[in-house]
């Protein structure tokens, strides 16, 4: 789902449906259908594909695209350096600009890094269904980035537990707070990455700590996951949407992103 957030800072949701775009919020606490017609779709390259990998990508493309490279989820390994980048020109144009290490409330605390924040909020923090968050560093690439969030996971986790963050609106912290004893804990360790990439390397932000609403009537007690593999179909009451998640009546959950390249028959009363 495309996502986005509204001027009180509520996530807005898109559903891409071929060449349509539907609105998902207005259909909250309505009926909603999909049918799965068993045909999958390379998002890259639009090849039908038996099985799809790294929500959306069919085997070659896996294997050969930059953006599905290791160093995409552990940046920390960036081995552009070495000359081994498998797309050189994707990594100086997606790798070497700045990115943001940020800490998140997502029913516990995390360490993530992103590389856009439009008007203050990262669509990343949508998608993995932050309550809070707020920007503590920036750095000029990916391959910093990923250092510093290492260093982060020394006191802070690094993913989000997604049954949490669908259990209800957790309890709110001072990130701010959280913020600067995580920069205290740190200082010596970014004074070396400053010593030896230039004092431009880590820069701190403003103290800013956004709060981001959901569209969610009712949260699961007891998480039933849909497995579009193995329920092709399913229909209910869409009852919530957090992260990229649904919610739907009886306690039922599906991770919507998983599923992308999948084509469905979508509808909805």
């Amino acid at each position: 789902m495309r996502v986005s957030t509204d001027a009180a800072h509520v996530a807005q949701y898109e559903l891409p449906v071929g060449d349509d775009s539907v609105s998902m919020n207005p259909l909250i606490g309505k009926s909603v259908s999909i049918v799965h017609t068993g045909n999958i779709y390379c998002t890259h390259c639009q090849r039908k594909t038996k099985k799809s990998f790294n929500q959306g990508y069919c085997y070659p493309c896996v294997i050969s695209l930059a953006q599905c490279d290791t160093c995409i989820i552990k940046p920390e390994k960036c081995h552009f350096h070495e000359g081994t980048c498998r797309e050189p020109e994707w990594g100086e144009e997606n790798c070497f600009s700045d990115h943001f290490v940020y800490l998140a409330n997502t029913g516990n605390l995390k360490v993530g890094i992103t590389r856009h924040v439009t008007d203050g909020i990262s669509s990343r923090w949508i998608d993995q269904g932050a309550s809070q968050a707020t920007v503590m560093l920036r750095v000029p690439d990916r391959l910093t980035s990923g250092k510093v969030e290492q260093l982060c996971t020394q006191y802070i986790g690094d993913k989000t537990n997604w049954r949490t963050m669908l259990k209800g609106q957790p309890e709110q912290q001072d990130l701010i707070a959280l913020k600067h004893q995580m920069l205290e804990k740190l200082a010596d360790d970014l004074a070396q990455i400053t010593g030896d990439k230039g004092i431009q390397a880590v820069t701190t932000v403003d103290d800013v700590s956004h709060v981001i609403g959901y569209p969610v009537e009712d949260y699961p007690v007891k998480i039933k996951s849909i497995n579009l593999d193995k329920t092709p179909q399913f229909s209910g009451t869409l009852t919530g949407i957090k992260g990229q998640y649904w919610m739907l009546d009886g306690d039922r959950v599906i991770n919507i992103r998983k599923y992308a390249g999948y084509e469905v028959e979508f509808s909805a009363d």
